[in-house]
């Protein structure tokens, strides 16, 4: 089959002939359909987050289901070949006290498609202890959109909905406006919620008004507009960047009681980043952590975009075939300002 691959960190990635994968006897194949191109594909490929050369990177995708290892359930309750599906870039083992929970995202045995083996830059890729990771798509979820899904989108509506829990009419701040925190100012405000936006990019504040936010804020001094535009801080705020700025302007922000939610990645010397303890004691704030979304949470997700309350497709900014994804992987080192879309690679059928 025909897969995107790189031999070292930093070489340039090329499509190239690599042999198609084995099914697991608890798993499933698919047909890859579709599959964005997300900066943690970059983070892997520069090195920063170590990966098994070579490698296929890849880890949020859409396709149909191409073969069933015998030990997946079938029928109604279980998947069959040309099943339309997705499923979470964290895949749980399926046999420990978390997934057998619900809490896969967690899974200490974990594997990831792009990062612990071959991902979704390729016109297959394999999924691990199916029953517990695989999701069937509603006819109503283009696959294309789907590809925006399984890492930026579902990240951002489990630490909405899961972990801060956001309410109607409640204040979201949502620092860091890429893909997941466009993502989340999309959610928040179909949840109900009123959401400022931050970014030091003009171009993603105004995409972030595009998609829902009430108030778009530069990043300068932005704690302190965020108390005067809510009326005393935001009860949530969501940094979806990961950096000891975002981080620290989240918690400023916040209420007395408000909820902060750590999704963005805190890398290398970042993640000692200092936290204002003396607020968060004095004014009992809670702090999160979240980390993707469980294949078994992804319903009503799945409902919101089946009835157009969400709309994913709305992120995607460039449609790309195989043949490009490579170089759409390598110009993330300079990359264009925020707000410009999420790039998906589209699999022509074979």
């Amino acid at each position: 089959m025909r897969a995107v691959v790189y031999d070292t960190v930093g070489a340039t990635p090329e499509v190239r002939q690599v042999p198609r994968p084995a099914c697991p006897p608890d798993g499933v194949v698919v047909d890859v359909a579709a599959t964005g191109v997300c900066r943690s594909d970059w983070h892997a490929w520069r090195g920063h987050d170590p990966v098994p050369l070579p490698h296929v990177p890849g880890h949020e995708w859409s396709g149909t289901v191409a073969e069933v290892g015998p030990e997946v359930p079938s029928g109604a309750a279980g998947f069959s070949v040309g099943d339309r599906v997705t499923a979470p870039f964290v895949l749980g083992c399926g046999r420990c006290a978390w997934c057998a929970e619900g809490n896969a995202q967690v899974c200490p045995d974990q594997q990831q498609p792009g990062f612990t083996y071959a991902g979704s830059f390729a016109e297959q890729v394999v999924v691990h202890a199916a029953a517990t990771n695989l999701v069937r798509l509603p006819e109503a979820v283009d696959l294309v959109a789907a590809a925006a899904l399984g890492c930026r989108f579902a990240t951002a509506f489990r630490a909405l909905t899961g972990v801060a829990r956001v309410q109607p009419g409640e204040w979201v701040v949502v620092v860091g406006c890429g893909g997941v925190g466009l993502s989340a100012v999309m959610i928040a405000n179909a949840l109900g919620a009123r959401v400022v936006a931050v970014d030091v990019s003009e171009a993603a504040r105004a995409r972030a008004l595009e998609l829902g936010a009430a108030v778009a804020l530069p990043a300068e001094e932005a704690a302190a507009a965020i108390h005067e535009v809510t009326g005393g801080g935001a009860h949530v705020g969501l940094d979806a960047l990961g950096s000891p700025t975002t981080l620290d302007t989240s918690v400023r922000a916040l209420r007395r009681h408000g909820r902060h939610v750590q999704v963005g990645l805190l890398l290398g010397d970042a993640a000692e980043a200092p936290v204002p303890w003396g607020l968060v004691v004095g004014q009992e704030l809670q702090l999160f952590g979240s980390h993707g979304m469980a294949a078994v949470d992804y319903p009503a997700m799945l409902a919101m975009v089946a009835d157009w309350r969400l709309d994913p497709a709305r992120l995607v900014g460039c449609v790309i075939g195989l043949d490009d994804a490579g170089a759409a992987l390598a110009a993330m080192d300079d990359p264009s300002p925020a707000g410009g879309g999420m790039t998906v690679v589209s699999l022509a059928p074979r």
